[in-house]
């Protein structure tokens, strides 16, 4: 039920916001969404304190945390239900959700100055979408959510943008759904393939891995067909290279409360989705191709990291560099080893934080200074001391600073990455080359600091700068808090998800 409690709570609120009146909407929506933030924040504690060492959701039904089942509709053959449940990958993913979109709706209370109910009530409306997506164990309610996330993120870019707005918003919205049409082909085609009777994720993840005389197509087998259709679907979400293209417009374009949203929680669903489906369901064939998946996640990392050096516009640095980011996450799920596919995970939610609070600074920055170029401004530590302290620590937190969170993300990927069986003699070229990448993210986010923060002040446009008020640094002071708190205690997310990743390691072909 507390699944089902968090949706509900945040739909009916969605529709309070999008009737109250433009002056009380920003303060009612963070109100309504601090609702499923503490909530979310109590089941993490249950869990961790009642479901010790609870299982993957999709191996080991039985073991599911705050589990709820209810049959729905019949679909020919296949029954789908109403299936919501929690286990150690699904359950931090679900607390970053809700506690971001808290901080971020505070964050939009300065930019956000037109069709304010609307605004958050989309804000709220995409939330109730991603608790979904990370709770639902039905493929069609998951796939429900998943779509679901579409429609706000295009109207918010679309109608709350910058001048390129309406390009940026459909290059997305025609990105991603083509790339859910060819996800659910290929599912589909297994499906179709089987004698599945449900769509409950755990019976799929059962059927895909004890089928037998799959067709094959043009010599290839299907299984290997739609592993390749899904890991396409799912990637133009992470994003990887080459199918990254509509991001450094989504989020140029996009207001910065929702590339809060874009980058902290909209790319961990490809993740998340890989790891449910291609690593999971299909884990025997994405070993058969860990070497050409861990070339595509380190070509991510160089490629994303080397276009984040080219850029002058603060936004776009940060945009690009969540490309690299997600290409660790790669590394990691195909070395199939604790830490390695550990360590993916913990970075999904490190990244999470992370970039979050990145644009959140570069979004109070926006405010007070109307520009994101570099070379526009300068000097600014001393008119913003507290936004720019806090703009140093996340930058050093994204190269990997000891005791912060993206530091020991990336740590439990190498050392789970780089003697990984899966990628034989491959494992330490691929891991060192990985590394590489840390080198040239310290690279420019140095040399944009060096050149907006510290010096002489100067500023090309014409406006007064002064400390931000409090409730643009609040946020900002949380998600720091949070970085730290992950990075100095990983156990606090990383022993539940180590839990759950461990029956995808046996299924496998052992760790």
């Amino acid at each position: 039920m507390w699944v089902a409690a968090l949706l509900l709570v945040t739909l009916l609120g969605t529709g309070l916001v999008f009737l109250s009146p433009d002056r009380y909407a920003g303060k009612l929506a963070a109100a309504v969404s601090a609702v499923p933030a503490l909530g979310s924040i109590y089941m993490y504690w249950v869990y961790l304190t009642q479901y010790g060492g609870t299982g993957n959701a999709l191996l080991s039904p039985a073991d599911i945390a705050f589990g709820q089942q209810i049959p729905w509709i019949t679909l020919g053959e296949l029954e789908v239900s109403y299936y919501v449940g929690l286990d150690g990958i699904s359950m931090p993913l679900l607390v970053l959700t809700t506690v971001l979109t808290t901080l971020a709706i505070v964050s939009a209370w300065t930019p956000i100055d037109e069709r304010q109910s609307q605004f958050y009530g989309l804000m709220l409306f995409m939330e109730v979408s991603l608790i979904g997506v990370f709770s639902a164990l039905d493929f069609f309610l998951w796939f429900v959510f998943w779509e679901g996330v579409l429609i706000p993120m295009y109207l918010l870019i679309g109608v709350w943008g910058g001048p390129r707005r309406k390009y940026a918003a459909i290059k997305f919205f025609v990105y991603t759904n083509v790339a859910s049409l060819i996800m659910f082909a290929g599912l589909f085609a297994l499906v179709f393939s089987t004698d599945l009777t449900s769509l409950s994720l755990p019976a799929m993840a059962e059927a895909f891995r004890t089928a037998s005389g799959l067709p094959t197509i043009a010599g290839v087998n299907l299984m290997t067909i739609s592993f390749i259709l899904m890991f396409f679907g799912f990637a133009v979400k992470v994003p990887v290279f080459p199918l990254h293209t509509w991001l450094p417009d989504a989020h140029v374009e996009a207001p910065t409360p929702v590339s809060v949203m874009l980058a902290g929680v909209l790319l961990k669903m490809g993740t998340y989705a890989l790891l449910r489906f291609n690593f999971t369901m299909l884990a025997d064939t994405a070993r058969q191709l860990a070497v050409p998946l861990a070339i595509i996640g380190v070509v991510s990392v160089i490629y994303g990291a080397m276009l984040a050096l080219a850029q002058r516009d603060l936004k776009r640095i940060v945009a690009y560099s969540s490309i690299s980011s997600m290409g660790y996450v790669i590394l990691g799920l195909v070395a199939f080893t604790p830490y390695g596919m550990g360590g993916a995970t913990f970075q999904m939610i490190a990244h999470g934080l992370i970039s979050g609070l990145m644009f959140m600074c570069v979004g109070v920055i926006y405010n007070t200074t109307h520009t994101r170029m570099v070379g526009d401004m300068s000097g600014l530590a001393d008119r913003m001391p507290w936004t720019v302290g806090i703009f140093v620590a996340a930058a050093f937190g994204y190269m990997g600073l000891p005791l912060m969170a993206g530091f020991a993300g990336e740590y439990f990927i190498f050392q789970g990455s780089f003697n990984a069986p899966t990628l034989g003699g491959a494992a330490p070229v691929l891991t060192s080359l990985a590394m590489f990448g840390i080198v040239i993210v310290a690279g420019y986010l140095l040399w944009a600091m060096q050149r907006t923060l510290f010096g002489g002040f100067n500023l090309e446009t014409d406006y007064e700068v002064s400390p931000a008020a409090f409730h643009d640094v609040a946020p900002l002071a949380v998600l720091l808090l949070l970085v730290i708190a992950l990075g100095v205690a990983p156990d606090l997310s990383f022993a539940m998800i180590q839990d759950s990743i461990s029956p995808v390691l046996e299924i496998g072909g052992g760790a």
